[in-house]
C-alpha cells in the first residue's frame, strides 16, 4: 500500500462540475463520481488516473477488517476509480458470455493517488495525495471558475436491438423457463444505439441535469467512457462490514402529486414487485453468506420505496461481517453479477438470458466506482447509463420477468428507464418504445 495521502482543504465550497473541468479538461483517463448536483449528503471525486495493466492487483486487495483510522476527507484515501463489465463477470461465474467488443468493456481500472474529495454534508472540499501533490492540487482547485455551459445535443433516434414485439415475445420466453422450473426470474435487457461522436462529460452534465442520482458519474479510460446516473449500491465496504442495495420493482413519477404519490403506492403494494425484490433479497444473503462471517448476514431494510426524478424504486438492503483476508475478487466471485441484473438461480438464470438476448451487455449491467488501496470500496450498478465508444454509444435497459409479467407493462418500463440516458445525448427511443 502506498505511504498514506495528505488531505489539503480548499476553503469554501466549490462546485465539483468547475473542478473537473479545471483539473480534468479532456484528460483521457479521468473521472468525477458524483453525488448529485443539489446533494446534501455523500461524497463526489474528481480526478485523473494512470491506466492498471494488471486488473488482478485490483481483485487481490484485502478488503477492510477494521474500523479505519479517524480521517476527515471521506472513505477513499486512493487507489483504483472504474468497472467491471457483466459479460466478463458472466464467463467468470460459469455462465456463457457474449464477446464484450473491447478489453476496456470487459473490465478497465484507472489507478489514482491525487484527486479531489467533496462532503456534500459539511460543504467542505479537499485535495487529496502526496503531500506537496496535494498542495498544488488545492491551489488548482481554488483557482477553478464556473464550468462553461453545456449545449443540447443534436436531436437523432437510437436504434434498437429488438422491436418492442421482439422483446414481448422474450418474455413469452421467459416465462415459459418459469414455467418449466429452470427459473424463478430472470432479469431480461436489450440495447439501444446511437452512432456518432459523443462527448462523455457533456453527456453526463444533461443526465446529471435531467436524472440524478446518489451515484452518478464519468469515467473515461483511452477510448471507451462510461457515464452513468445509477440509482442502485451495488456493493460497499466500510470496516469488516459489506452492504449491498438491490432494486427490483420500477414505476414512472408523474407531474402531478396526487397520481405521483399513487404511483408509489402501487408500487409498495404490488404483489409481484414485492415478490420479484425478496428473490433477489434472498439470492444476495446467499452471496453474502459466501464471505461473511455465520450468522452476520442480515436483512436491514426490506421493500422501501425510494423516489428519483423520473421514476420511484423498491429498494431492499442486505449487509454482512466480512471474513479476515476477503479480497475484492472473492467478494466478486460470490456476488458478482448481481442478482438483480440476473434472477434466480443465477447460473441457470444467466445461461437463459444468453441465449435470449443474442448479444453483449458490455459494460451495462456490471459495476463501477472506487476500490481503495485500504479494502474500503463503493461500486455501483452500470444502469441508467451510456457506455461511449469510438463511434457511438450504447444504453443497456430491461426488467425482472416473473410469471406473473404482463408483457406491455414490461415494455413500458424498459422505455422508462432507457429515455433518461437516450435524451442525454439527444437520442429518442425508437418507435414503439
Amino acid at each position: 500500500m502506498p505511504a498514506s495521502p495528505t488531505a489539503v482543504p480548499v476553503g469554501d465550497w466549490r462546485e465539483p462540475a468547475s473542478v473537473h473541468a479545471a483539473i480534468c479538461g479532456n484528460d483521457p483517463h479521468s473521472f468525477w463520481l458524483d453525488a448529485g448536483p443539489d446533494a446534501v449528503e455523500g461524497w463526489s471525486w474528481v480526478g485523473t488516473g494512470i491506466p492498471e495493466t494488471d486488473p488482478s492487483r485490483v481483485r487481490a486487495v484485502p478488503l477492510a477488517s477494521r474500523t479505519p483510522d479517524e480521517w476527515a476527507a471521506g472513505p477513499f484515501r486512493g487507489g483504483w476509480v472504474g468497472w467491471v463489465g457483466y459479460d466478463e463477470g458472466a464467463r467468470r461465474a460459469g455462465a456463457p458470455g457474449s464477446a464484450s467488443g473491447s478489453a476496456s468493456e470487459e473490465e478497465t481500472w484507472l489507478a489514482v493517488e491525487s484527486f479531489v474529495a467533496f462532503d456534500h454534508s459539511a460543504r467542505r472540499v479537499w485535495a487529496i495525495g502526496p503531500a506537496e501533490v496535494a498542495t498544488a492540487l488545492a491551489e488548482r482547485v481554488r483557482a477553478a471558475t464556473a464550468a462553461p455551459t453545456v449545449a443540447d445535443a443534436p436531436p437523432t433516434v437510437a436504434t434498437a436491438r429488438d422491436t418492442p414485439d421482439e422483446y414481448a415475445v422474450l418474455i413469452g420466453r421467459c416465462r415459459e423457463a418459469i414455467r418449466r422450473g429452470d427459473a424463478y426470474q430472470l432479469c431480461l435487457t436489450t440495447r439501444f444505439e446511437i452512432a456518432g461522436v459523443v462527448d462523455p462529460v457533456a453527456a453526463f452534465r444533461r443526465l446529471r441535469a435531467r436524472t440524478p442520482a446518489h451515484h452518478g458519474g464519468v469515467i473515461r479510460a483511452d477510448t471507451v467512457a462510461l457515464v452513468s446516473a445509477s440509482p442502485e449500491r451495488f456493493l460497499e465496504v466500510r470496516g469488516a462490514v459489506v452492504r449491498t442495495s438491490p432494486i427490483k420493482g420500477t414505476r414512472p413519477r408523474s407531474a402531478d402529486p396526487g397520481e405521483d404519490a399513487a404511483l408509489a403506492a402501487e408500487l409498495r403494494a404490488s404483489e409481484k414487485e414485492r415478490a420479484e425484490n425478496i428473490m433477489i433479497v434472498d439470492l444476495m444473503r446467499n452471496d453474502l453468506s459466501r464471505v461473511c462471517e455465520p450468522g452476520s448476514v442480515a436483512v436491514d431494510d426490506l421493500l422501501v420505496v425510494e423516489s428519483y426524478p423520473a421514476v420511484h424504486q423498491l429498494v431492499s438492503t442486505v449487509s454482512g461481517t466480512l471474513r479476515a483476508g476477503t479480497t475484492l475478487g472473492a467478494l466478486l466471485e460470490a456476488g458478482f453479477p448481481a442478482g438483480s441484473m440476473t434472477g434466480a438461480p443465477k447460473l441457470s438464470a444467466m445461461t437463459i438470458l444468453h441465449d435470449l438476448e443474442r448479444g453483449p451487455r458490455g459494460v451495462f449491467a456490471g459495476c463501477f466506482g472506487w476500490v481503495g488501496h485500504d479494502g474500503a470500496l463503493d461500486l455501483a450498478m452500470v444502469i441508467r447509463s451510456i457506455v461511449i465508444r469510438p463511434g457511438g454509444a450504447y444504453v443497456g435497459a430491461g426488467g425482472g420477468i416473473t410469471w406473473r409479467s404482463d408483457a406491455a407493462a414490461e415494455v413500458a418500463e424498459v422505455g422508462v428507464k432507457a429515455r433518461g440516458p437516450l435524451a442525454a445525448v439527444g437520442a429518442d427511443l425508437p418507435h414503439g418504445w
